[in-house]
């Protein structure tokens, strides 16, 4: 990922020298110690208004990056438009054992299996309480342990826990490395989780806006199903996609590790199905495109599909921090191209994607 904001292409053979996970803390560490001043100015045609958020660009940094509220304001002071903490579950755990994390450079890809590895609500309650009166969108992405009794409870447990802190709620029912926990995505399930949680956040003080985070493997029906429940203000935004279970295409000896798979090869199928929601809620709910965001164009192409925001995480781990400016410079520049605003593009060729897919893109 990155050691410093400009010294990535230095530091790039170091850490990539070393194993991703490890990379990745060296990197945290790094940044804990670096100052984070304000970002720097962004071009005002891209501020969004979602769910009842003012953002000042379309781009955030997904979930995974920074589990326990380290350093959501560095990442904000890169330039991105926000961030996303955790996942985080109600009580500490370990994840899974190591290794749990794989580079697939030849594919521009990541697996992992991490299984929600996190210190818990209490220790990034006390890192967010901290920074409270800093400015920026701080979304919280909250799971259930492994060992839960109450898998729903444990979402209600964040709901109740994060609140009075959190910028919106990301409910995470679609990592493929806790068992069963996919499973919350079926109908029934899904409308169960989402009726407890609106009840627990009607108790609440603050409401902050809830995203619903899902996979990318579903299928048509299972897509009708989580439109038709996620309808009527059930949630505020859904996110499209998490990691897959699908290892087509790729070429690099780690695609057989278990785990999820994320990066350049999810981009076809997750922003397939980001279209394909997008007719399914008529545009009624605001959509996050994640899976796949390497580029301007990538970033681009999921708002033509119909995201409101973007989120990318994984090529930073090839393209480093300087990425953020690129894509939003490249965001910038083809709408002086085209002339054009990013209301009018978002949404535009989601019906010819959602019917013809992207062979050839």
């Amino acid at each position: 990922m990155m050691l410093a904001r400009l010294g990535f292409p230095l530091a790039k053979p170091l850490l990539h020298a070393l194993d991703a996970e490890t990379a990745h803390q060296l990197t945290i560490r790094a940044l804990r110690l670096m100052p984070a001043p304000a970002p720097p100015p962004c071009d005002g045609r891209l501020a969004v208004r979602a769910f009842g958020l003012d953002f000042p660009n379309p781009l955030g940094l997904a979930a995974g990056f920074d589990k326990n509220a380290l350093v959501p304001d560095q990442m904000l002071s890169l330039g991105f438009g926000f961030t996303e903490i955790g996942t985080v579950t109600p009580k500490p755990q370990d994840g899974n054992p190591r290794p749990r994390l794989f580079r697939l450079a030849e594919d521009l890809a990541v697996i992992n299996r991490m299984g929600f590895n996190n210190e818990g609500h209490d220790a990034a309650l006390k890192r967010l309480a901290v920074r409270r009166a800093r400015p920026g969108i701080v979304g919280v992405n909250i799971g259930a342990n492994k060992d839960s009794g109450d898998r729903i409870g444990d979402y209600v447990k964040g709901i109740h826990a994060f609140s009075h802190l959190a910028s919106y709620f990301t409910v995470n029912i679609s990592s493929p490395n806790t068992p069963g926990l996919r499973a919350l995505q079926s109908r029934a399930e899904l409308e169960s989780l989402l009726t407890r949680l609106n009840v627990a956040r009607d108790m609440q003080d603050l409401r902050p806006p809830m995203l619903l985070k899902i996979a990318p493997d579903l299928r048509d029906d299972e897509m009708e199903d989580i439109a038709i429940a996620c309808g009527n203000g059930a949630v505020d935004s859904i996110i499209v996609s998490n990691t897959t279970l699908g290892r087509d295409g790729l070429r690099s000896a780690l695609k057989a590790e278990p785990g999820g798979l994320s990066g350049l090869p999810v981009l076809l199928l997750s922003t397939v199905q980001l279209a394909k929601l997008r007719m399914l809620t008529k545009g009624a709910i605001p959509l996050v495109g994640a899976g796949g965001v390497h580029d301007a164009a990538s970033a681009l192409l999921k708002i033509r599909a119909g995201a409101s925001l973007v989120q990318l995480y994984s090529a930073l781990v090839y393209k480093g921090p300087r990425l953020v400016s690129e894509i939003l410079g490249g965001i910038s520049d083809e709408l002086s191209r085209q002339g054009t605003t990013l209301a009018h593009l978002c949404g535009c060729d989601a019906e010819a994607i959602a019917h013809h897919g992207l062979k050839g893109k």
